[in-house]
């Protein structure tokens, strides 16, 4: 942090941003959403997420995304995922969204549902617009096969995303942020190669983008107007034939009507992981900010805030994302490996902020070795060791594995001690 006496650097990053709803980001810097999987037991927060957005509060972004959120138990990206539904106790959210406030910034929860990229061993039914499975070639068993969502589960789904909202206004978070990218389950019903449904949900972009705009109108519709609603959106899946461009910018069209505070562009899926820098059709994309040139030219059409996410590492580089004509530069990685790397650039100073890629020839562990590395040092910081340290890619990945594993078994008991869920009625009561 800035101590007395300390010059301050002068840079468009740290101006204030009024949202359409008149909400206040105090900079242009975010903590972007990463995987944590981090959750206490019972799938809540607890010690560990306290501490790691302690150091975050303490770093300076103007705005701190969370994780993901789960909006259904039954349904996680990872075993140590958080979940927040009508039915989960509030005190450990509203502890939560306390220590993200502290010093100021904004506090979002990123809320979800994975579809079908859930993994196998976890076992739970796996949900998605149609029975299409992951390709990831050999290791594609490790997630759930699907099946089609029927019309009764897909108004259940649009529920819960509600309920999770109304839920995370009522813990003292300022916003959430609809996660509709990444190849999770909204971004399924977006994608033409993952929805094949010949319904009201399926077909033509109007109807596979359904889900989302009423996802959208159902979360707004119970929220209060100065409570901010944001979505995270693909500017591309990076996959031949699917949600491309040209499709990213009819739907931010959709949006601009549905008093939508702020989209956040990232792009790619598990099968494409763009977000990390590789991707599935061959396009080669810049080593930072990786989705910058689609930001700047969606932003042309939009008429909220956008934000970008994927590669920044540097202030030059956070600054030509303002340049650009985007409202909000997101960090991931980097705060991470510095969580205090706002307020050291506004005091002058300029950390590294980055590791060495993976350069497995096995993409798809590579990409869990690169996960795995950025985990090990959330649950350091989680524990208060802010120190910055160098991990190995191998030992990390057991580590992790072995870890994932243990908090499998703990998902688990907590799923066989637990009732089956009320059903939701598509006003967003439990029956």
């Amino acid at each position: 942090m800035i101590t007395e006496g300390q010059h301050k650097v002068k840079s468009p990053l740290f101006s204030s941003l009024t949202l359409p709803n008149g909400s206040v980001v105090p900079n242009r810097i975010a903590k972007a959403a990463m995987e944590e999987n981090m959750a206490a037991a019972g799938q809540v927060p607890g010690p560990a997420i306290f501490g790691l957005y302690r150091a975050w509060a303490n770093g300076g972004a103007g705005l701190l995304i969370t994780g993901n959120v789960m909006i259904d138990g039954r349904a996680l990206t990872g075993p140590g995922g958080v979940v927040l539904d009508a039915a989960t106790p509030i005190e450990p959210f509203i502890e939560w969204a306390r220590v993200a406030r502290s010093r100021g910034a904004q506090a979002w929860m990123q809320i979800n549902h994975p579809g079908r990229q859930v993994r196998a061993n976890m076992g739970e039914e796996a949900w998605a617009p149609s029975a299409v499975a992951l390709d990831l070639g050999k290791h594609s068993k490790l997630f759930a096969s699907p099946k089609a969502m029927s019309e009764a589960e897909v108004v259940e789904t649009i529920a819960r995303f509600a309920d999770t909202a109304v839920a995370a206004e009522r813990a003292g978070f300022t916003g959430v942020e609809i996660h509709a990218a990444h190849g999770y389950l909204i971004s399924q019903f977006l994608s033409p190669l993952t929805n094949r449904r010949e319904d009201r949900w399926g077909g033509e972009l109007a109807n596979r983008a359904r889900l989302l705009l009423e996802v959208v109108k159902s979360v707004r519709a119970r929220v209060s107007p100065g409570f901010c609603v944001a979505v995270k959106l693909n500017s591309a899946d990076f996959q031949r034939g699917g949600f491309s461009e040209d499709d990213a910018r009819q739907v931010i069209g959709w949006l601009n009507g549905l008093s939508v505070d702020l989209v956040e562009l990232s792009g790619g899926s598990y099968e494409s992981p763009a977000m990390q820098g590789s991707t599935a059709d061959g396009r080669t994309l810049e080593r930072e900010a990786y989705f910058l040139e689609f930001a700047s030219k969606l932003a042309a059409v939009a008429k909220m805030p956008l934000m970008t996410t994927g590669g920044i590492r540097s202030m030059a580089v956070a600054e030509k994302v303002i340049a650009g004509g985007v409202a909000i530069a997101g960090m991931a990685t980097a705060l991470a490996l510095v969580p205090d790397l706002p307020a050291q650039w506004l005091a002058g100073r300029h950390p590294p902020s980055s590791t060495a890629p993976v350069r497995w020839k096995d993409k798809t562990m590579a990409a869990l070795a690169t996960m795995s590395m950025v985990k090990r040092r959330l649950w350091a910081l989680g524990s208060g060791q802010t120190r910055p340290r160098t991990y190995s890619p191998l030992v990390s990945t057991v580590l992790i594995l072995a870890r994932t594993w243990r908090l499998t078994q703990r998902y688990r008991q907590w799923r066989s001690g637990k009732a089956d869920r009320p059903p939701v009625d598509p006003a967003g009561r439990t029956a």
